[in-house]
């Protein structure tokens, strides 16, 4: 029986991408870089922004100091416009409803920066009692690695391991739900292409996250 349904957040529950790209050129525009498409950050993102902006940077151009400076460029704009185009995918507020009067608890793990993480799920989400909200912190591993769904987990009591499912959108997803040696389900309405999900064969890949719903609440029966 699954008791919680923990969720990464950018391409998983919320559609970021418009906003994401956009403060990413904003930062490369300042940084004297060539920009990119919007499409092309569906594989930038997902790693944590540290690894967005090495990615988004030119070759030659990915050093230390001009990934922070990256940074203070994207965190100013993003801040200010981080919610101008984003929002819930279709039928995410739905399972979420169905989910929590099932009285299963809800939780995030996302690789986004901790305080954009906060944000997002406060103005977006801010009806449900999340049992945590994990985004990227200091010091911190960032996903693959399992130790935000350990932590996830530990936030409510008494719930196991098998007990659990992680939802995610993309290969980094999959690989934390491996590493955690949790169920986990593709989210295949995403940033990333339902074959990408297929490759790590998750318990579930799912097309919808009315499906994903379904699939939780038949293993209460």
């Amino acid at each position: 029986m699954i008791k919680l349904a923990i969720f990464d957040l950018d391409g998983t529950l919320l559609n970021t991408i418009e906003d994401l790209a956009h403060s990413c050129n904003y930062a490369l525009r300042q940084c004297g870089c060539p920009e990119h498409e919007t499409e092309e950050y569906k594989m930038l993102v997902g790693r944590g922004i540290t690894n967005l902006f090495i990615g988004a940077l030119p070759e030659d151009r990915r050093t230390a100091a001009a990934v922070e400076e990256m940074r203070r460029h994207f965190l100013y704009r993003y801040n200010l416009h981080s919610c101008d185009f984003t929002k819930p995918y279709d039928g995410i507020i739905q399972m979420l409803d169905t989910l929590a009067e099932a009285g299963i608890s809800l939780a995030v793990a996302s690789n986004k920066y901790q305080e954009g993480t906060e944000k997002l799920v406060r103005k977006y989400f801010g009806q449900y009692n999340f049992a945590c909200v994990l985004g990227q912190r200091e010091g911190k591993p960032v996903k693959p690695d399992p130790g935000v769904i350990f932590e996830a987990i530990g936030k409510v009591p008494g719930t196991t391991i098998e007990e659990a499912v992680y939802c995610g959108d993309s290969d980094v997803d999959m690989q934390t739900g491996q590493n955690a040696g949790i169920r986990t389900a593709g989210a295949a309405w995403g940033f990333r292409t339902r074959e990408e999900l297929e490759a790590y064969r998750p318990w579930l890949v799912a097309q919808s996250p009315e499906e994903i719903c379904s699939r939780i609440l038949g293993e209460r029966k």
